[in-house]
C-alpha cells in the first residue's frame, strides 16, 4: 500500500518560510517586531553600517538578537577595506582585497581574514558575507572594482580560498559572492539588471574558476548575484535560474551549502517585480536564505510571506523545497554556533587601530610611476589638495575613505601635515574654480578617476595649467594609467595612512622600487 505524505501545515509552512527570510532594519537596537519575529522562527538578521554606533554597541544588539532566537544567522557585509560596516564611521583598519590580491602573499591573506572574524566573532556576527571572488575583468566595473582581489582567475581563486580558510578559522561563516560572477560587467545590479554575454565554457574558464576554490575551501555558503546570462538563461537572473543555481552552483559545482541571495531590493532583483515575487522565485531556483534589504519593515515581511504561501497553494514552489532551504538554514546556524563554541575570542585588544606593519605592506602594493616618484622626492609636504568626491556606490555607502578617513579619525603627525594642506572639494555637477587650488604643487586623488568625465576634465586642465601635478587613483585605475600616476588600489582607512606617509616622506621611496 503506497503512503501519501501529507503536506504541511499552514503553520509549519510559515515557519519554514520564516526561516529562510533575513531582514534589515532601522535603528541601533532590535526593534519589538523583530524580535518578536525572531521569537516565531525569523532565520537571522543583516547588519548594516547604519545599524552599528561601536562594537560594543552592536554586541548588545547581537545579544538581543540571540535571546530572542539562538539559532539566529546575524550576517554582515564586511570585506575588510572599501566594504566595511563595523567601520562604517571610520573607515576601515585592512587593506581591502585588490590590494591583498597585488601583494600575492597567501599567509598574509589569511591572517588578515582571520583578524577579521575575531573582530566579528567577538561582536557576535556569524555570517560574514566575504570574500567577494568576482574576477574584476572590466576597468569600468562600477560595482566590484577593488573589492575583488584582481583580474587573473588564479589570483582571485588563491587569495579567495586563504581568504575563507582565514575568516572561518575564527568561527564566522564566509560567504563567496557575487555567483557566478559579477566582474564582467559595466553596470551595477544595485540600480539596473546587468547582462553578462559568456558562454557556459567561459565561465569555468574564468568566472567559475575562484568559486571553485573556495567551495574545495569549506565556504559555508555563497551568493548568487542579480546579473542576467542569456547563454546560460535567456530569461531569468542568476537569483531566479535554476539552471544556474541547482545545475551550475550545486550540480557542477557540487556546493552543498547555504545559497545566499544578494539583496533582494536591488533593482536587479526586484526592480520589475517586486520584493515578495522575488522572494518566490529565489526560493524556486533553489536559493536557501533570502537577503531582503536594508530598511525593511513587518508589514513587509508579512507581505512576503503571504506571497510565498500563495506561490506554494498555486504549485509554483513546493513546501518540500522551503522546507529543505530552512532545514539548511538552521543547519548553518547550528554549525556556526558549535564553531562559536570552538573559537570563543574576546574583542582584539586595539580593534580599529591602523597597524604601522600593515601601513608598509599596504604601500608594498601601490603602482606609483617614475613621475611620481620624481613629484614625491621634489616636493617636502606643502601642496594644495583636490579631492574628487564621486557618489560612492551602493555597496561601499558613505563611509570615509582614503587619507580623509586618517584626518577624520583625529590622527595626528603625518595626517595633521597632510590635513593643513589647502583643500579644494570637486563633485560632479559643480562649476570649481580650479584656481583655488592656488599653491603649486597640486596633489589629486580620488577613485576611479578614469570613469567620470569631470574627473577627467579637471584633471587635464590642472595639467594644462600647472607645471607640477600628482594624480592619485584610489579606486580600479584604467589599464594605461592615464588618471592614476599613483595608483593604491584601495581606499581603506589603512590605504589613506599608507598614502599620507609616503607623502610626508616617513616610508623611504628608494630608486625603482615599486615602481611602474
Amino acid at each position: 500500500m503506497s503512503v501519501t505524505q501529507a503536506s504541511p501545515t499552514d503553520t509549519d509552512l510559515r515557519r519554514s518560510i520564516a526561516a529562510t527570510l533575513l531582514p534589515g532594519f532601522v535603528g541601533t537596537t532590535l526593534p519589538a517586531w523583530l524580535e518578536e519575529r525572531l521569537r516565531n522562527g525569523l532565520g537571522g538578521v543583516c547588519v548594516f553600517g547604519q545599524n552599528v554606533e561601536s562594537v560594543a554597541q552592536l554586541r548588545a544588539l547581537t545579544d538581543a538578537i540571540y535571546a530572542a532566537n539562538p539559532d539566529a544567522i546575524v550576517a554582515i557585509d564586511e570585506e575588510g577595506g572599501d566594504v566595511t560596516r563595523l567601520y562604517y564611521e571610520t573607515g576601515s583598519p585592512y587593506p581591502g582585497n585588490a590590494v591583498l590580491g597585488r601583494l600575492g602573499d597567501v599567509a598574509y591573506t589569511e591572517g588578515i581574514a582571520r583578524r577579521v572574524g575575531e573582530e566579528l566573532r567577538a561582536a557576535g556576527v556569524n555570517l560574514d558575507f566575504a570574500p567577494d571572488v568576482d574576477i574584476n575583468s572590466n576597468a569600468d566595473n562600477p560595482v566590484i572594482g577593488v573589492r575583488s582581489f584582481g583580474s587573473l582567475p588564479a589570483v582571485v581563486a588563491e587569495q579567495g580560498a586563504a581568504w575563507t580558510r582565514g575568516l572561518q578559522s575564527a568561527g564566522v561563516a564566509a560567504c563567496a559572492k557575487h555567483f557566478p560572477g559579477h566582474g564582467d560587467t559595466a553596470a551595477d545590479s544595485h540600480l539596473e539588471l546587468p547582462v553578462v554575454d559568456l558562454t557556459p565554457e567561459e565561465l569555468r574558464e574564468r568566472e567559475l574558476q575562484p568559486f571553485r576554490a573556495v567551495i574545495d575551501a569549506g565556504a559555508r555558503t555563497v551568493m548568487t548575484s542579480h546579473i542576467l546570462l542569456p547563454r546560460i538563461d535567456p530569461d531569468l537572473p542568476a537569483t531566479f535560474s535554476r539552471t544556474i543555481v541547482e545545475g551550475l552552483l550545486r550540480g557542477e559545482l557540487g556546493f552543498g551549502g547555504v545559497v545566499v541571495t544578494d539583496a533582494l531590493d536591488m533593482h536587479g532583483a526586484s526592480g520589475e517585480r517586486g520584493i515578495p515575487e522575488a522572494a518566490v522565485l529565489a526560493l524556486a531556483a533553489g536559493c536557501d536564505l533570502l537577503c531582503i534589504g536594508t530598511e525593511n519593515t513587518d508589514a513587509q515581511l508579512a507581505e512576503i510571506e503571504d506571497t510565498i504561501v500563495t506561490a506554494v497553494a498555486d504549485g509554483r514552489v513546493a513546501g518540500t523545497r522551503i522546507a529543505e532551504a530552512a532545514g539548511r538554514v538552521l543547519a548553518l546556524a547550528e554549525a556556526v554556533r558549535a564553531d562559536g563554541a570552538a573559537h570563543a575570542v574576546a574583542a582584539p585588544g586595539g580593534a580599529g587601530a591602523v597597524d604601522p606593519a600593515d601601513v608598509r605592506r599596504a604601500l608594498e602594493a601601490f603602482d606609483i610611476s617614475e613621475h611620481a616618484a620624481a613629484w614625491l622626492r621634489a616636493q617636502h609636504g606643502r601642496y594644495s589638495v583636490v579631492r574628487v568626491d564621486t557618489v560612492a556606490n551602493i555597496a561601499i555607502g558613505e563611509a570615509p575613505w582614503g587619507p580623509f578617513a586618517e584626518v577624520a579619525a583625529g590622527a595626528d603627525g603625518a595626517a595633521s601635515a597632510f590635513a593643513a594642506n589647502p583643500l579644494l572639494v570637486l563633485t560632479e555637477g559643480d562649476r570649481p574654480d580650479l584656481a583655488l587650488a592656488a599653491q603649486s604643487p597640486v596633489l589629486v586623488v580620488g577613485k576611479d578617476n578614469h570613469r567620470h568625465a569631470f574627473a577627467r576634465a579637471a584633471i587635464d586642465r590642472l595639467r594644462a595649467e600647472r607645471d607640477s601635478v600628482l594624480v592619485v587613483d584610489m579606486g580600479w585605475p584604467s589599464d594605461d594609467r592615464r588618471y592614476a600616476d599613483i595608483a593604491t588600489f584601495g581606499a581603506s582607512r589603512l590605504v589613506g595612512r599608507a598614502l599620507i606617509e609616503l607623502l610626508d616622506g616617513l616610508i623611504e621611496l628608494l630608486d625603482g622600487e615599486r615602481t611602474s
